[in-house]
């Protein structure tokens, strides 16, 4: 289940990435705009504005993202990404941080391309930060014995490089422009890292544990996220975070 709040939480930090990915796409014009895995519709306006006469598709796996981006104005549908396909009139696709959940998704862009009309525009990001300490500190929490039976919900690492997406989708009929970048957050609070992991890395464990499992797992992780990413004297916690950006323009 995603908590729009929680994830809002972050919003400087995590619509920065799509408003990156957003300059790179060349469309002068769009007949048909997809925000595809709008989440609670907060970065829908980056299509709307840059192309304001254009049809507005977005749609999203969970209810209350959905929910949350039609209070926004957005007009939201639920849909499994796995099950979208691009209509006919479709110029501009955005997919921002959702592919990293779906294992089969390299498989998904091969197919969606070629459906795609010509001079269209695919761009999506997916973070690459399953080694960072993070994660890492989740993974040896989970191995543990107390939570060893739990340690398979986690999500697995099918992300690829810049070069290995660049890869799968050359002979596809598009142009491909793909790079990395490694922001780095300035995060304020108590435990911000627990609290950022919390919105989205630790969904899937917070489903597998009852309130009173999950109140122990976030105290023990706690401390671990604290040391791998110590805090400055003036409050500051530096959070490196990297994520890959690909850019597909159908020829």
């Amino acid at each position: 289940m995603w908590d729009p709040q929680k994830y809002l939480s972050f919003s400087e930090q995590r619509d920065r990435p799509a408003h990156d990915l957003v300059t790179r796409v060349g469309a002068e014009r769009a007949r048909r705009v997809v925000d595809l895995g709008c989440g609670a519709g907060n970065l829908t306006s980056l299509l709307t504005d840059r192309w304001p006469e254009a049809e507005v598709e977005a749609t999203d796996s969970s209810p209350e993202m959905v929910e949350a981006a039609r209070a926004r104005g957005v007009p939201a549908r639920l849909e499994d990404v796995r099950d979208w396909k691009p209509l006919p009139d479709t110029d501009v696709v955005l997919c921002n941080a959702v592919l990293q959940w779906v294992p089969e998704h390299v498989e998904l862009l091969q197919r969606w391309m070629p459906e795609l009309p010509k001079g269209a525009w695919f761009a999506f990001q997916v973070p690459g930060n399953f080694e960072s300490p993070s994660y890492v500190a989740i993974r040896e929490l989970l191995a543990e014995p107390r939570w060893r039976d739990r340690a398979g919900v986690l999500r697995t690492d099918s992300v690829l490089t810049p070069v290995g997406y660049a890869d799968a989708l050359a002979d596809l009929g598009v142009a491909v422009d793909a790079w990395e970048t490694t922001y780095v957050h300035a995060l304020h609070g108590q435990d911000p890292i627990l609290e950022w992991v919390t919105g989205t890395a630790l969904r899937p464990v917070r489903a597998a544990l009852s309130d009173e499992e999950w109140t122990e797992f976030r105290a023990q992780l706690a401390p671990r996220l604290a040391e791998a990413y110590p805090q400055r004297p003036d409050g500051v916690t530096w959070f490196p975070f990297r994520r890959l950006f690909v850019v597909a323009h159908r020829l």
